[in-house]
């Protein structure tokens, strides 16, 4: 199943509303969005820096991603980046493809 890199940054509401609940609040809200898609949580962790949640998750496809990061840019507490994240196999398989590119300029 593909794999997706969540990386959400918190607003002050969304700070505010993560004191309330908790840290573990979290957790259980990105496993049941996930469970709602037919997928799972593989890792979240919380970061020092630009970046205050990194979440793993493995969805059916690029739709129900599209529904989670939908989902996410509707709420005003979290700002949320998706990244599709390749296996070795798939990075593989892209190295090995031959592709004609031409450079700017050249």
């Amino acid at each position: 199943m593909p794999r997706y890199l969540f990386e959400a940054s918190y607003t002050p509401e969304g700070v505010n509303g993560l004191r309330k609940a908790g840290a573990a609040s979290r957790v259980t809200a990105l496993r049941d969005l996930c469970t709602g898609l037919d997928g799972s949580l593989v890792s979240f962790d919380f970061a020092f820096g630009d970046v205050d949640v990194f979440g793993i998750v493995e969805l059916p496809d690029d739709i129900a991603a599209a529904a989670a990061a939908f989902t996410f840019g509707a709420s005003t507490a979290v700002s949320v980046k998706t990244i599709k994240l390749l296996t070795v196999e798939e990075a593989d398989a892209a190295i090995a493809r031959s592709v004609e590119y031409r450079p700017p300029g050249s």
